[in-house]
């Protein structure tokens, strides 16, 4: 019963779409990828050129094409090409290197991209779209090319993950482990739901919650004044699955939306909060029963710095790109050409 409770009334809030090119695969990735197969066809387009005629040669440089007045040398098409893409497509060649280095376990990956690619199916044809267009409003033309893209944003964030773990300080992980780390908790709550539907308007809604808060303030008054609390929640609570039980969840972080979840543990055992908690689903007034002895640090020590990379990657929107350089730098990297380096140095200046 605690656990129904949890999953339909105190969970978090998941996203109801996600865009591919928002999460899964970066604007920078679908250019390089395009950028990739302008060369190659242009590569294409050489080869036959060559071997279907024989080159010219001027000044011993070889003419790929000419026009009145001017002859395109293979020389000069190259310069052309690195100066406008030589920078993207070199660095992204070195983290591929890096990544399949670092990242070997391709079957984790293709289950990754194969969930991604299902659950945007389903969001995406349960609006009612053709998931063949989706695909190609964003650039694909098959799930599989936007398989291979998930694939590599996948390894890619696991390096990174990796490389930002692997340089958390002891200072960190024992701070978050005293801070953050509890065991089990078990909280008995009183839900208060405004009343309002798809079709209230924005001043209905505020009126309705202020409603709901008030009456949540009417249930914190009666237990002050000594009421039952299990009279008070077959009486008030909005969350039937749990009435039966006192309104009891057991729940971990994670397992509950943060608002309940930081209000319970700043509860004493049998004590309520004297002021409602607000949360997306209305606002609960929240007994704790007990909290268990937290884990061990040893047990918990891949979970905390799971939690401690993403914290820091969600804090800076830059921490990707930051610990790219770093890792490419771990790797020693060296750009001898003069031209590649400068726009190379350029592009990493504002990370480093």
């Amino acid at each position: 019963m605690a656990k129904n409770t949890k999953k339909k009334n105190v969970e978090k809030e998941k996203t109801e779409v996600t865009p591919i090119h928002k999460e899964e695969v970066t604007k920078q990735n679908i250019i390089i990828a395009l950028l990739v197969i302008a060369c190659l066809l242009m590569i294409i387009i050489l080869m036959v050129v060559i071997k279907g005629h024989e080159a010219k040669l001027k000044d011993g440089k070889e003419i790929i094409a000419s026009i009145d007045g001017k002859d395109i040398t293979s020389e000069e098409l190259f310069d052309d090409l690195k100066s406008k893409y030589g920078t993207n497509i070199l660095i992204n060649t070195i983290d591929d290197f890096i990544v399949n280095k670092e990242f070997s376990d391709t079957d984790e990956a293709k289950k990754y991209a194969d969930a991604q690619i299902a659950t945007l199916k389903q969001q995406y044809e349960a609006m009612g779209y053709d998931f063949n267009n989706v695909l190609l409003n964003y650039g694909y033309e098959t799930e599989s090319d936007l398989k291979v893209d998930l694939i590599s944003d996948y390894k890619r964030n696991q390096v990174i993950q990796k490389y930002l773990a692997d340089n958390l300080s002891e200072e960190e992980i024992n701070a978050y482990y005293e801070n953050e780390v509890h065991g089990k908790i078990s909280s008995k709550h009183i839900l208060i739901q405004p009343d309002t539907t798809n079709a209230t308007t924005d001043e209905e809604k505020t009126a309705a919650e202020e409603a709901a808060k008030t009456k949540a303030q009417e249930v914190i008054q009666k237990l002050n004044e000594g009421a039952a609390w299990s009279d008070l929640v077959k009486e008030y609570s909005a969350d039937t699955a749990s009435i039966e039980d006192d309104g009891l969840i057991e729940f971990e972080k994670g397992d509950v939306v943060d608002e309940f979840y930081q209000a319970s543990i700043a509860l004493n055992d049998n004590e309520y909060t004297k002021e409602p908690v607000k949360s997306t689903y209305g606002y609960h007034v929240i007994l704790k029963v007990s909290e268990a002895e937290k884990p061990s640090l040893e047990d918990v020590i891949e979970t905390i710095k799971n939690e401690l990379v993403s914290n820091k990657l969600s804090a800076d929107e830059n921490l990707a790109d930051k610990t790219w350089v770093d890792i490419r730098k771990k790797y020693n990297l060296e750009i001898n050409d003069t031209k590649l380096e400068k726009v190379y140095n350029s592009i990493i200046s504002d990370f480093e």
